[in-house]
């Protein structure tokens, strides 16, 4: 849907010194200013996915970082993104909200330096992001090589167990589970722009893991396995999807390209629930050599990604995904 929304804009590519575009999707834009520095300019944003106000600020403020780390970069400054319907929220209620933005900001050592709120029908909050990367450093989605491994840098399941919360089921574990998920920066994305082997990174995000594996595929001409035994889940969402809780968002996933997926292992409505379900803040997937896999997956590990898996490979054929 989003691709033949923007399927009529101009392409991009005539300014030699917009590095990054829209055209294949990537996580974020960027501007080369010279040979050392290219700017990183994002923006993402969305209404409450928890009850609770600071812990939906903190959720945000993550899943906006997000995009700045994916390309490789460094987050600099941000600027706050906001919408409340003051008919409906308390001072405090839009207080907590902006107050769990500016922690995980403060955490990532990004001020909030400004930004524009209005009076809307619905609580938005999020915020646009600029950041700076080094032009050779740039981490994109389409540059993947045949024979890489993938590894995945979070456990999947964040929307299954958003959909059980609105269905006022998810236990206090799974709350937890969920929030800390979510709230974790994706900051080892600037290292990972250090490493010449890591080819490939992107955030799963909205598309869920193999919507945003498509997009790697299909940038970089490769065909992917991946292997369902080694998908890291969350512990609660197992429970709750096999008890039938998904989304509607990953559901319209599957109608978009379930077409270029092949699930020879996957038997359950509720395991194909969780390669599309729609991640917040999700992980990093990460293409690279094999020979490089165990080094980059110790690193996820040291920095406290504990479901940090390898999870497939990519090989060459036309763009498609098979789940044994």
């Amino acid at each position: 849907m989003l691709t033949e929304l923007l399927s009529k804009l101009p392409a991009q590519a005539a300014n030699p010194s917009l590095l990054v575009g829209y055209e294949t999707g990537d996580d974020a834009a960027v501007y080369k200013i010279n040979g050392e520095q290219g700017v990183i300019a994002t923006t993402d944003f969305f209404m409450p996915i928890v009850d609770d106000p600071f812990d939906y600020g903190r959720i945000a403020a993550a899943n906006a970082l997000s995009d700045v780390y994916a390309i490789g970069g460094k987050p600099i400054m941000a600027l706050a993104i906001a919408g409340f319907p003051m008919d409906k929220m308390t001072v405090e209620q839009v207080q907590n909200t902006l107050a769990g933005g500016n922690q995980v900001c403060a955490d990532a050592g990004v001020p909030i330096a400004g930004g524009h709120t209005i009076d809307a029908p619905e609580p938005i909050y999020g915020l646009a992001v600029v950041g700076l990367v080094h032009p050779d450093k740039i981490k994109r989605n389409n540059a993947a090589k045949d024979g890489d491994v993938l590894i995945l840098g979070k456990g999947l399941g964040v929307g299954i167990l958003g959909a059980a919360l609105n269905n006022d089921q998810l236990d206090n574990i799974g709350y937890g589970e969920l929030i800390k998920s979510a709230v974790k920066l994706n900051s080892i994305g600037n290292e990972l722009s250090e490493i010449p082997g890591v080819h490939a990174v992107t955030d799963v995000t909205g598309f869920g893991l193999v919507g945003h594996l498509l997009e790697v595929c299909s940038g970089s001409n490769l065909s992917a396995t991946l292997y369902w035994d080694q998908l890291p889940i969350l512990p609660s969402a197992i429970n709750y999807a096999q008890r039938g809780f998904s989304t509607g968002a990953g559901n319209r996933n599957w109608d978009s390209f379930g077409d270029d997926v092949t699930l020879t292992n996957v038997l359950e409505e509720w395991q194909k629930n969780l390669i599309t379900d729609p991640q917040t803040s999700g992980g990093l997937l990460v293409s690279c050599p094999p020979n490089q896999a165990d080094k980059i997956l110790s690193l996820f590990h040291e920095q406290k990604y504990e479901y940090a898996a390898i999870i497939g490979n990519l090989e060459k054929g036309v763009p498609h995904i098979n789940v044994k």
